[in-house]
């Protein structure tokens, strides 16, 4: 009867595929750093307070095993609407010494060039105010000394990124020129030479990835996650650039539902069957969500309330179906550590409420609990066996440490093995 279980269990492993690639969970905490600078508590669950916040979430508690941080080029910049947003704050020495935190907590680390000196989004990609001088062929030059110098001194501090984004959500291109600028903008219509501009910039970028970290992904970012036809025409369009990672954002609340998203991944399992995807920013509110047509193109608050508990059934349902689709490897949620701390913070002008950490009670929310369900891939370690002997360091099949050979049946991990426990 053991010999036959034993059998079903490696039956089991060999046909399941998300027990046999790594799969990656975790949030774009780039704020963090200006957090604990300013002296901000975070509390779990439970209301107990946590010394270390990198630390829980590597933790069993929390699970997670990556972890996300954007870079700007010039962030000191004055904004071009005149305005300073305390989050527009990562320079090149702020995550350089967040990044190799995170690195020594053992997390992936995926680095996102914004490739600006502020917020590179669909509708902002304005050229770092001091590069706007550069003729079209200077900038070629620009972007790749400026990603392999970026790089070289992340790998010489310790903190060598696993995943690199080379610009964010740049479904309509990057570096447009000054600020109101759309000379460049790459629209399914724009002129091909937009186009072209647009791909040599990523190969450009590419370039100095390839380089300085030959190991690391590369993701190219798209927020068309709602929309198949402008997400295969997109990729369509850059199938001769050299990445891994189709890298996509999704807020149900300006991307549709849950069964859109669910279609336009198959549409990219078939066809960009070679690219796995990654949800790289994802999001729903706990509190005070704005008023469709006022901050947000749908509301779905009959499927999910605006409350903890309904952030936590979104992470549910999201975690369900993408669980569903072998391309997809990664998770992150944005800005998972706000953690408002009052009119006077010094981190935030304003509170988003999409985050993890409650702003009021700086207590972490059920949906902080519920992201570890994505990971429950394989580390890789092959070779299982019978609990024959005594391993010093146990681990769960998705990598995180136990504090003590694990009591429950199961199959686990120790001395690069995996490990039945019966």
């Amino acid at each position: 009867m053991k010999l036959l279980k034993l059998l079903l269990i490696i039956a089991l492993l060999c046909s399941t595929n998300t027990l046999c690639a790594q799969k990656y969970v975790g949030g774009d905490i780039s704020v963090l750093k200006s957090y604990e600078d300013n002296n901000v508590e975070y509390y779990d669950e439970q209301g107990a307070k946590i010394d270390d916040v990198l630390k829980y979430m590597k933790s069993d508690t929390v699970g997670w095993n990556a972890q996300r941080v954007r870079l700007f080029v010039n962030p000191n910049q004055k904004a071009p609407d005149g305005k300073k947003d305390a989050q527009v704050c990562q320079d090149i020495d702020y995550v350089i010494a967040l990044c190799k935190r995170i690195k020594e907590e053992g997390f992936a680390l995926m680095l996102d060039f914004h490739y600006s000196d502020t917020w590179a989004d669909p509708s902002n990609q304005w050229t770092p105010a001091a590069w706007t001088t550069l003729s079209n062929e200077e900038l070629l030059q620009k972007i790749y000394d400026y990603t392999k110098e970026c790089l070289e001194k992340l790998v010489e501090a310790g903190a060598t990124p696993d995943f690199i984004q080379t610009g964010n959500e740049i479904s309509y291109g990057m570096l447009w020129g000054k600020y109101n600028s759309k000379t460049y903008i790459c629209y399914s219509n724009s002129s091909e030479s937009n186009w072209t501009r647009f791909k040599n910039l990523l190969t450009q970028a590419t370039k100095a990835c390839r380089e300085v970290c030959p190991e690391a992904k590369i993701i190219i970012h798209s927020e068309r996650s709602g929309d198949g036809n402008a997400l295969k025409d997109y990729f369509t369009r850059l199938a001769s650039i050299d990445y891994d990672i189709i890298g996509l954002s999704y807020y149900p609340f300006w991307h549709k539902s849950l069964s859109t998203l669910a279609s336009n991944l198959k549409m990219l399992a078939n066809d960009f069957s070679d690219k796995k995807v990654q949800i790289v920013e994802t999001a729903y509110y706990y509190q005070w969500q704005p008023e469709k047509g006022k901050g947000i193109d749908y509301d779905f608050q009959s499927t999910w309330p605006i409350s903890p508990e309904g952030q936590a059934a979104y992470t549910k349902a999201l975690i369900e179906e993408l669980n569903k689709h072998s391309n997809v490897n990664g998770l992150y949620w944005w800005f998972p550590e706000e953690n408002g701390n009052g009119p006077d913070s010094k981190v935030l002008t304003g509170w988003v409420n999409r985050g993890l950490w409650d702003n009021n009670t700086h207590k972490a929310l059920p949906a902080l609990y519920e992201l570890k369900n994505f990971n429950n891939a394989s580390s890789g370690i092959n070779n299982l066996r019978s609990d024959t002997e005594e391993p010093t360091c146990w681990y769960t099949l998705c990598g995180r440490k136990l504090s003590k050979k694990p009591v429950a049946k199961g199959i686990y991990v120790a001395n690069k093995r995996k490990i039945i426990v019966d």
